[in-house]
């Protein structure tokens, strides 16, 4: 851009970064990563491994006279063989916590998936690109610019025309979120929007969003990484990826939620935990997984290919998930008064799904995060909810 020449460089620091629980160095800069390095030692698969190093929910905070600012970050971007290309990741950036402007990077690095089940990709190199906003308001200001929730983001260094430095910190409790793709933000616009960000928002809260695309999948290394990591506050949204990733049956999950929970109980023993579980969705209500693409109506949508008839044998759909781990909570409540359940169907439920049907049968379209986010915010920031602010 015309201006470029007159602004300064500042590196991006990891003082800059909030919503991660680690920083990697790279050639580049720094890649926030939200697992644990311990934890990333022990992931199986490479959906989770891409899932974490996408940054849903991270942001960089700082405080500027700026009216320019230009971030420069090296993306990884993440196609389908024989799909078309999606379009770039948004960043979103906040001005004193308002959505001010919005800008993408072209370029970077492209994985391109040849096999979705086999999981292999070819891996092609791109250059780094710089996101620009301009014409900001004058003064100094708070700002945070929020990282594409589904793009692996190198971030290298901030370009402006006044001085930067990393925000203090709030003082806002911290809220840890763990979920599925949804709450990775699948089908959101752009990374403040996605369901998580706008109830964090709304709750005056710090999230930290351990949403992982296809992942909530109780394993231990995430139970361990929510238990060390700090917070005020936790929920873990648990079901649907146990479901269509046919992973579990009745006899196994049950106890698996149990020891997820009494991990992360090992470092929160009085946190205020709430369990929820999934919204509707009807491909998965009454039909166990596995979940599968459906390209037949051209264009993309997925089916449950489970037989129903095959729940008494301990294969899991949504009904039966909701029925345990309400179960569950019940048990555990009486000598765990921190411990909450949330019905996901109070978050989407019917009438919800009249309004703003799953565009591709699983994930809810932009309007549907706003209205889990609002719900949340509801339900469970309010004055009754279980994340309520202390009074007195």
């Amino acid at each position: 851009m015309s201006t470029e020449q007159n602004l300064v460089s500042t590196p991006v620091t990891a003082d800059f970064l909030r919503g991660h629980l680690d920083v990697e160095e790279t050639a580049h800069g720094l890649l926030p990563h939200r697992l644990p390095a311990r934890a990333r030692r022990q992931i199986p698969d490479d959906q989770l491994a891409v899932a974490e190093a996408q940054p849903s929910g991270v942001r960089l905070a700082f405080r500027t006279r700026a009216t320019t600012i230009g971030l420069e970050t090296l993306p990884t971007k993440r196609v389908y063989a024989g799909f078309p290309p999606p379009p770039d990741g948004v960043y979103d950036l906040l001005v004193n916590g308002r959505l001010t402007a919005r800008a993408t990077v072209a370029g970077g690095n492209l994985r391109t998936v040849t096999d979705m089940r086999a999981q292999t990709s070819d891996f092609t190199p791109g250059p780094a690109g710089t996101a620009y906003f301009t014409g900001l308001p004058a003064g100094e200001k708070d700002i945070e610019i929020w990282l594409p929730h589904a793009e692996v983001t190198e971030v290298i260094a901030l370009r402006t025309d006044a001085p930067v430095e990393p925000a203090p910190r709030t003082g806002r409790r911290v809220w840890l979120h763990h979920g599925s793709s949804i709450s990775h933000g699948s089908n959101a616009v752009s990374p403040s929007t996605i369901w998580p960000a706008l109830a964090a928002s709304a709750g005056g809260v710090e999230l930290v969003n351990l949403g992982f695309g296809g992942s909530a999948l109780l394993d231990p290394f995430t139970a361990r990484a929510i238990r060390d990591a700090p917070a005020d506050l936790i929920s873990l949204k648990l079901g649907i990826n146990v479901v269509n990733g046919d992973v579990m049956r009745l006899r196994a999950f049950a106890p698996a939620v149990h020891g997820f929970l009494d991990t992360i109980r090992e470092g929160h023993p009085t946190t205020p935990l709430l369990l929820l579980s999934p919204v509707l969705c009807p491909t998965h209500e009454n039909t166990p997984g596995p979940l599968m693409p459906d390209l037949s109506g051209g264009v993309l949508k997925f089916r449950a290919t489970g037989d129903p008839a095959e729940t008494a044998a301990g294969r899991l759909t949504l009904t039966i998930i909701r029925e345990v781990l309400a179960g569950i909570v019940g048990q555990r409540s009486a000598e765990d008064p921190g411990l909450h359940y949330l019905d996901g169907l109070d978050l989407y439920g019917e009438g919800d799904h009249e309004e703003f049907p799953l565009p591709d049968g699983i994930h809810p379209c932009p309007e549907g995060h706003r209205r889990i986010g609002e719900n949340f915010a509801r339900l469970v920031f309010g004055n009754d909810g279980p994340f309520a602010p202390a009074t007195g």
